[in-house]
């Protein structure tokens, strides 16, 4: 091998770095143009050729994206500059779980997904879940756990498919949990129809919001994730709804949000409740007329009590 091969610096292709990154080639193609950054060289077939200090910095914008930071603020700033926001942006997320009421240690489940020991994992899960009673369950440990993983994710501390292990075990737990609960009878109201948004593929929080609301004694009928705006008003009219709940991550902007609650709340009667959580900053920031952002899982008992209260 030439002594020119030997000190070539290691790329990836374009291909590789949307595997890589999450970042679409239509993405790095627009920034390259609008932002000056990726900067990528070209390999013998003048494809393009991304730089591993390239693909670093490129991974830690889009966790910044994931936490509701626009690219056009941050694709053109250093590393260095980036790792203080990440760090930062965590930091008062970490303060947000800490002011809680005592909870159970989430290090262990943590050190668990490190292991890659879903087994142990899952039962540790299942054994808090006994100990604490669903409700406290979803309300003390999945919710700050969830916070806790994605920032230890985001910190670069865990893999995707780490992350990726730890969700579908609690899912399925959640799941169980679910159908082990009697149903309620066919009159109880609410009925609260669940669901997110297409381009939202998330849905633990679907599954922590319907056992709260089981636990309610209201009627849930889930969806699923991705479910276009106007099959949610075809749902929502078969299934009688009296609320339709969405959750919402960071993944879909805050402009998409806003629109998309927009148009559910111009296409549903207006007897039909609209319920949004989740971790978007935007429900909160710029709230929508005629929509109920929640601010937390608790606030689901109080809501369905208010519910009730006003139409008794």
């Amino acid at each position: 091998m030439s002594e020119s091969n030997q000190m070539r610096p290691i790329t990836l292709s374009i291909a590789a770095v949307e595997r890589d990154t999450g970042l679409t080639k239509d993405t790095l193609r627009v920034w390259e143009r609008r932002y000056g950054f990726p900067v990528p060289q070209r390999d013998g077939l003048t494809e393009r050729a991304y730089p591993l200090e390239q693909v670093e910095k490129l991974r830690i914008i889009k966790r910044l994206m994931d936490a509701g930071h626009r690219p056009g603020r941050i694709v053109s700033q250093s590393i260095a500059e980036l790792e203080r926001l990440r760090d930062s942006s965590l930091g008062v997320a970490d303060a947000v779980v800490g002011s809680n009421r005592a909870k159970p240690d989430l290090r262990p489940y943590i050190d668990l997904i490190r292991a890659h020991d879903v087994e142990a994992l899952r039962r540790q899960l299942q054994q808090a879940q006994l100990q604490l009673g669903l409700g406290r369950f979803v309300i003390d440990l999945v919710s700050p756990l969830n916070t806790l993983v994605g920032d230890t994710w985001m910190r670069g501390h865990l893999e995707i498919f780490e992350e990726h292990l730890y969700t579908e075990s609690i899912q399925a737990l959640l799941r169980n949990a679910i159908a082990s609960i009697p149903l309620p009878a066919a009159a109880n109201r609410p009925r609260v129809l669940l669901t997110t948004f297409p381009s939202e593929p998330h849905g633990i929080g679907l599954l922590m919001a319907e056992s709260l609301l089981l636990l309610e004694g209201c009627r849930s009928i889930s969806l699923g994730v991705q479910t276009p705006a106007w099959d949610i008003v075809l749902a929502a009219t078969a299934q009688r709804a009296d609320i339709v709940a969405l959750s919402f991550t960071s993944v879909l902007s805050p402009g998409a949000v806003t629109e998309g609650l927009m148009e559910l709340r111009e296409k549903l009667p207006r007897s039909v409740e609209i319920w949004a959580g989740g971790s978007a900053p935007v429900l909160h920031r710029r709230p929508v007329p005629g929509v109920t952002a929640l601010a937390s899982l608790e606030q689901i008992g109080d809501e369905v009590q208010r519910w009730r209260t006003e139409r008794s």
